[in-house]
C-alpha cells in the first residue's frame, strides 16, 4: 500500500500542490508592479533550464549568480506585496461576525440614503485581520453603529467626510481614517480615490470595503483587492450576509470556502463608478 502511494499518488499530490502554488502566486500579483518582475523571472528560469539541457556552462553560471542576488532583491523591493501575502496566509479560517439584524441593516440603510443623495462614502468592515493601525490614523469613536450616525459622519459639511469609517463588530471604531491607495496599474483613470483606497486596504487584509460614489451614487464593494461595482441594495446585502455568517451556526471550513467564493459571484454592472 505504501509502495503504491509512493509510486503513484505522491507525485500527483506534489504536482498538484506546485500547480496550485504557482497559480495562486500569479493570480495574487496580477495587476501589480511585481507581476512584470515575476514574468521576467519565469523567462529567466526557462532560459536557465534550456541552458542546463544544452550544457551551456557560461550562461548557467551567470544566471545562477543572478538568481542568488535576485531573490533577495525581490524580497526587499516588493516587501509590501510580500507582507500582504503573509497577512493573508495568517488569516484564520473562522468567519467574521456581524449581526444581520443590526450592523448590516444599518449599513444598508445608510448606503441607500447616501446613494440616492450622491454622498461620497468609504466604509471598512473588519473581519479576521485587525485594522488597529488604520483605526489609529483617524478619529477613534467606539460608538454603537446606526445609520443616522454614519450619515452625520459622511455629511459633506463635516471634517470627517473625506476619510473612511471603520466598523468593528457592531461598533464604529473610527472615522476620518486613511487607507493606502492601490498600486494596481490596470485600473482605468475613471476610478476615483475612494475606490483606489478601498482596493488598497483589501489588498493587504481580509477587510470588506463599501464605497458610495459621490459623482454617480453607485455602490461598490471591494474584497481581497477585487472591486465589484454598481451593486443594488439587494446584492449588497446578500454579499455582506454571505461574508459575515455567524460562526456558531456553520462549519468553519465550509464557511471559509463560501466566504471567499461569494466574492466573485457578483460582478456588478458595467456602468461607471
Amino acid at each position: 500500500m505504501l509502495e503504491f502511494f509512493s509510486s503513484f499518488w505522491r507525485p500527483v499530490i506534489e504536482i498538484l500542490f506546485i500547480w496550485v502554488l504557482i497559480y495562486s502566486v500569479i493570480r495574487f500579483f496580477q495587476g501589480t508592479r511585481a507581476m512584470q518582475v515575476l514574468l521576467g523571472l519565469i523567462i529567466l528560469v526557462v532560459i536557465f533550464l534550456g541552458a542546463k539541457l544544452l550544457e551551456l556552462n557560461s550562461i548557467i553560471w551567470v544566471l545562477s549568480k543572478v538568481f542568488a542576488v535576485g531573490v533577495v532583491a525581490f524580497l526587499i523591493i516588493f516587501q509590501p506585496e510580500m507582507r500582504r501575502v503573509l497577512a493573508r496566509i495568517g488569516t484564520t479560517m473562522s468567519s467574521g461576525f456581524l449581526s444581520k439584524g443590526g450592523t448590516i441593516d444599518e449599513v444598508i440603510r445608510a448606503c441607500d440614503h447616501m446613494s440616492r443623495h450622491r454622498t461620497g462614502a468609504l466604509i471598512a468592515l473588519e473581519r479576521d485581520v485587525g485594522l488597529k493601525s488604520y483605526i489609529e490614523s483617524g478619529m477613534m469613536i467606539d460608538a454603537k453603529i446606526s445609520a443616522e450616525l454614519l450619515l452625520s459622519l459622511f455629511d459633506p459639511h463635516t471634517p470627517t467626510h473625506d476619510g473612511a469609517i471603520i466598523i468593528t463588530g457592531d461598533r464604529i471604531a473610527s472615522c476620518g481614517s486613511l487607507f493606502p491607495l492601490t498600486q494596481m496599474t490596470t485600473l482605468p483613470t475613471s476610478v476615483g480615490t475612494r475606490h483606489r483606497a478601498a482596493i488598497g486596504l483589501t489588498e493587504e487584509n481580509d477587510a470588506v470595503c463599501i464605497v458610495v460614489s459621490e459623482e454617480t451614487g453607485n455602490i461598490s464593494i471591494s474584497v481581497f483587492g477585487k472591486l465589484t461595482k454598481a451593486l443594488d441594495l439587494e446584492d449588497l446585502k446578500r454579499i455582506l450576509e454571505g461574508l459575515f455568517k455567524p460562526a456558531e451556526n456553520s462549519n468553519v471550513f465550509i464557511d471559509f470556502i463560501e466566504k471567499n467564493k461569494k466574492i466573485f459571484q457578483f460582478h456588478g454592472k458595467t456602468s461607471s463608478l
